[in-house]
């Protein structure tokens, strides 16, 4: 069942997160709910412990909530087995984390490639789209490095492409700045936000970063777990 026009592409319902600590536990998340449209761009805002990755990670479909519902595209996530949820994370979303994660003995090429091999389309397509892709982040020239003969800007913008070969309609991005100068900052939240306007992805951007707070269609803030707040732009 696929969400209709009207109806949110991701819906959130009383999302909790508790994580066990030997005899005690540690709360994550509480009582979460949000609604995001298609072709939105939101701000996940609030300080380190927030609860900013812990909901990335729960929308990602890189972990499961304690309690709470959330409908992606119509699809109930809680619902879906281990086959269905792996399908998810190859086809449905694209990832981006602060730490890059990119594998060090693949090139760049390569490495952009990998999700959508994994995925099982014809490599063919996959490394025309991983070309049209280095294009686009002005990289073709770096395609034959491998991570370790990058910069960090470098690096991410590698990131942002391997999380776009498959052609995710949704993107989240975990503090995708943290490791990077002002300048490379900038230039990967500029990228973002093309991503967003021009390729028309959903944008999940979890920040405390200022940056991308003047283009985002909301922002909400966490504490300690709850929003504490959001702000939508007109």
């Amino acid at each position: 069942m696929k969400s209709t026009p009207h109806e949110p592409l991701i819906l959130a319902e009383r999302l909790t997160r508790i994580y066990p600590l030997g005899e005690s536990s540690v709360v994550g998340l509480q009582d979460v709910s949000l609604r995001i449209h298609d072709g939105a761009f939101i701000l996940l805002k609030g300080a380190s412990g927030s609860g900013k990755s812990t909901l990335l990670s729960l929308l990602a479909g890189l972990d499961r909530p304690t309690s709470g519902r959330i409908l992606v595209d119509g699809r109930d996530l809680g619902s879906a087995g281990a086959d269905e949820m792996t399908r998810y994370r190859r086809e449905t979303v694209g990832i981006v984390f602060q730490s890059f994660n990119l594998m060090p003995t693949l090139n760049v090429m390569e490495n952009i490639c990998l999700p959508g091999l994994l995925a099982g389309r014809p490599a063919s397509a996959v490394k025309a789209r991983a070309r049209e892709l280095l294009e686009w982040l002005q990289m073709v020239h770096r395609q034959r490095h491998i991570p370790a003969q990058l910069s960090g800007g470098e690096m991410q913008r590698v990131a942002i492409a391997r999380a776009l070969i498959n052609d995710p309609r949704i993107i989240f991005a975990d503090e995708p700045t943290g490791n990077l100068d002002s300048r490379n900052g900038r230039l990967v939240v500029e990228m973002l936000r093309e991503m967003n306007q021009t390729l028309r992805r959903t944008l999940v951007l979890a920040t405390h970063s200022p940056m991308a707070d003047s283009l985002a269609t909301a922002i909400i803030t966490l504490r300690d777990g709850t929003v504490v707040d959001t702000a939508w732009k007109s």
